[in-house]
């Protein structure tokens, strides 16, 4: 094996994150789509927790966190800058700020699309819940292009995945919401030909399938 694997799922924000990063790091990985419901025995034996993205290295090593696999992208290759090498405190705080993402956020966010797919009388309170972090990134957006600076960073494609869903669980509600760069944000990264590619739908991977060769 020369390629490194990719295990993914088109709609999963966690492995849309790492198509992004792999994209921009322009490294090559065989796509492997999957179908959550019929986990191929190959992917399990790597990584038995059976979430993607899972990326299997050329030397057999695996990484099954999205944000590894979005580090060790960037890792080889950075064209766009994207870890802001300028600044040597840059990653720990983009970290800092993605972990609390993932954790209240994406949390408050479970719940949010829920409440509204059982209309579920809580939805205003986890939507509640959900807008006291994005003010902060509202905040930021207000000062610069991007949520680090004046250009994009590993921030803002590990985070654009989860900004998505919440913008399509109420679009009346979210096209008048108090985020204006937010919004304004989030239509540039759909004008991106980089997120058009990341979207791309694949035929779902097996045993049999033709290598789909990806980045």
């Amino acid at each position: 094996m020369t390629t490194p694997i990719l295990y993914s799922l088109r709609q999963c924000p966690y492995a849309m994150r790492s198509r992004l990063a792999i994209l921009h790091a322009q490294q090559t990985v065989v796509l492997r789509d999957i179908d959550m419901n019929n986990k191929p025995e190959e992917m399990l034996s790597i990584s038995p927790k059976g979430t993607v993205p899972v990326l299997r290295l050329s030397d057999g090593s695996v990484i099954d966190e999205s944000i590894d696999v979005m580090v060790w992208a960037l890792t080889q290759s950075d064209p766009n800058n994207l870890l802001y090498s300028h600044d040597k405190n840059s990653l720990i705080a983009m970290l800092e700020l993605i972990k609390n993402n993932d954790i209240n956020f994406v949390g408050a966010l479970q719940k949010y699309r829920a409440a509204s797919r059982y209309h579920d009388n809580n939805e205003t309170e986890f939507r509640d819940m959900c807008c006291e972090w994005l003010r902060e990134i509202e905040l930021r957006l207000s000062q610069h292009a991007y949520i680090m600076g004046e250009t994009p960073s590993l921030v803002d494609y590990a985070i654009l995945p989860f900004i998505r869903q919440f913008s399509r669980v109420d679009k009346k509600w979210y096209a008048q919401a108090p985020f204006p760069y937010l919004r304004s944000w989030l239509v540039n990264h759909y004008n991106d030909s980089t997120f058009s590619k990341a979207m791309v739908s694949y035929p779902k991977w097996s045993i049999d399938s033709d290598p789909i060769i990806f980045g």
